[in-house]
């Protein structure tokens, strides 16, 4: 259970992924000043700005912000700044027992997913996909600061917003905890020293279509079905993937209907400037003959 944000509090931001360009101080700026307007206050990693590698900081630097900002009491809420590659440099630095004795919630999408499943998998921690820290002030809509307020400050467990459409890919009911993120970054623990356990998870999964074509889709979901993924799970939740092919097109392809789980479609995760907030270790559930085809059936905010 986590204490909901109130004015006075303290956000960390770290990176995790990829440096910091100067092309994204301005937006980190704008981001820094949405976040005191809203009464709290920010406190940046001491290596978040660092380039030691000359394509980034190392991932002992890394890890140690990471460290440091659970170990922080002062810090409530840890945001990645931004995403890109990388993020799983740092799981062997990690000191997972600090962080499984200091949990509070960890916050980003994309190369986040690396760092959200590892620290749940390894600790219990519930982390979430949501809004990277540049992510709250770069987009065209409130819709991702609203979500980020929804959730850690009025605690409110919804996902998205009136308006999101979701549809129905395959019909039935499923509960379980749900793990997942980015596609390509999901796929790359279904193995190994850092995988997730699959077995009754619910699987939510979107992609970056300008690095990611539907072949590449293709080629990762076969490697998770491959590797038994699709065995373990009780459903899939699809997001945003705006290529030449549907993602969900593509899953069904592999899927071959030889699965009976339900899967649902929303935009309101992944690249695009809606992003709900899904808690990495939640429990879910998915009821295809509801309006809001899934929702969180337990209370993490105190």
């Amino acid at each position: 259970m986590f204490e909901k944000l109130k004015k006075g509090d303290i956000v960390g931001v770290i990176a995790p992924s990829s440096k910091i360009d100067e092309d994204d101080l301005e937006v980190i700026n704008n981001s820094v000043l949405l976040m005191e307007s809203t009464g709290l206050k920010v406190k940046f990693g001491k290596n978040a700005f660092k380039n030691t590698l000359g394509y980034g900081a190392t991932p002992k630097e890394k890890a140690e912000d990471i460290n440091d900002m659970f170990a922080d009491k002062e810090v409530k809420l840890i945001f990645c700044v931004s995403g890109g590659f990388s993020s799983n440099t740092v799981f062997e630095y990690l000191d997972y027992d600090l962080i499984k004795n200091n949990p509070k919630p960890l916050c980003g999408f994309s190369d986040s997913t690396s760092l959200e499943n590892v620290i749940y998998s390894k600790t219990g921690v519930i982390t979430f996909n949501g809004p990277t820290f540049k992510a709250l002030t770069s987009w065209a809509t409130p819709y991702a600061y609203e979500e980020v307020v929804k959730r850690f400050m009025e605690g409110n467990m919804n996902l998205g917003q009136e308006d999101d459409e979701y549809i129905t890919i395959k019909e039935g009911q499923a509960e379980g905890i749900l793990v997942g993120g980015n596609l390509s970054l999901t796929n790359e623990m279904c193995t190994g020293n850092y995988s997730i356990d699959f077995k009754d998870k619910i699987l939510f999964i979107e992609e970056f279509c300008l690095e990611t074509p539907p072949e590449l889709v293709l080629n990762y979901l076969y490697h998770m079905k491959q590797n038994s993924v699709f065995d373990k799970i009780k459903g899939i939740w699809v997001g945003n993937y705006d290529g030449s092919v549907a993602l969900e097109k593509i899953l069904l392809d592999v899927l071959e209907d030889k699965y009976n789980f339900p899967i649902i479609k929303s935009n309101n995760f992944g690249h695009t400037e809606k992003k709900t907030v899904i808690p990495v270790g939640g429990m879910a559930k998915i009821d295809t003959n509801k309006k809001v085809k899934i929702e969180i059936i337990e209370n993490f905010m105190d």
